[in-house]
């Protein structure tokens, strides 16, 4: 039994382990299709493309290692929290590669078009924001850290901005419509950058589940912080 149970951690933590390096290689992705769509660099588009072609391949390979381990073992408590947390973030880190992709698939209808500056600026500074986020996530979850997941809602608010206010500087370019089809791209990427962040919120939900065995809406638990204060 005790044999048993010491491969079956193994297994947990290889597990583990792939779902870090999807997260890490997702990061990664971002970087390079925000990269792509700025500069005009199709060979980056190219390789976000290749990139998540890999990350499938590992969130099937995870799906089809959880499916046999929670066939086997049957686990409990605990076990069974951490299996549904890391089956949960496969698919959540899985559709942020995608989301990755969406953004090399924006660039690659922007090639060769005009653009604007100011809006570039503000897609890379929404990159800024949601890749730190992603990092922050994965690494309350490495960590186990509860109070560390719950910081992300606030590192979302200003990318939910960012987002909201690309909608005015797409109008702002008036008549041009080489100009004004290269933005409408652009906000395309945008969205997919919110919900890069969404999906990085969503993994902090997680952790603190894990930790504390209690699955809830961050912005739930705004609601209740706010309804004791009054």
């Amino acid at each position: 039994m005790v044999d048993q149970r010491t491969h079956f951690h193994a297994e947990l933590e290889g597990l583990e382990q792939s779902i870090h390096e999807i997260g890490d290689r997702a990061h990664e992705l971002i970087g390079k299709g925000v990269r792509a769509l700025i500069d005009d660099d199709m060979d980056l588009a190219a390789e976000v493309r290749a990139g998540d072609h890999i990350i499938d391949q590992m969130y099937l390979d995870i799906h089809h290692r959880w499916i046999n381990l929670i066939a086997r073992q049957q686990p409990m408590g605990a076990d069974l929290r951490l299996m549904s947390v890391l089956l949960h973030m496969s698919v959540t880190l899985e559709r942020t590669g995608d989301q990755a992709v969406n953004i090399a698939e924006m660039a690659e209808l922007c090639h060769g078009l005009p653009g604007s500056d100011r809006i570039s600026q503000q897609i890379q500074e929404m990159s800024d924001l949601v890749r730190p986020m992603l990092r922050t996530a994965i690494e309350s979850f490495i960590r186990r850290d509860a109070d560390e997941a719950r910081l992300l809602p606030a590192m979302d608010e200003p990318v939910d901005r960012l987002n909201t206010g690309m909608y005015r500087e797409v109008v702002a370019l008036g008549t041009d419509p080489r100009m004004l089809e290269w933005a409408t791209h652009t906000m395309m990427a945008a969205r997919a950058l919110e919900r890069i962040g969404d999906q990085a919120v969503d993994v902090g939900e997680q952790v603190v589940y894990l930790v504390t065995g209690e699955l809830r809406d961050f912005n739930e638990e705004a609601l209740d912080e706010r309804g004791s204060e009054s």
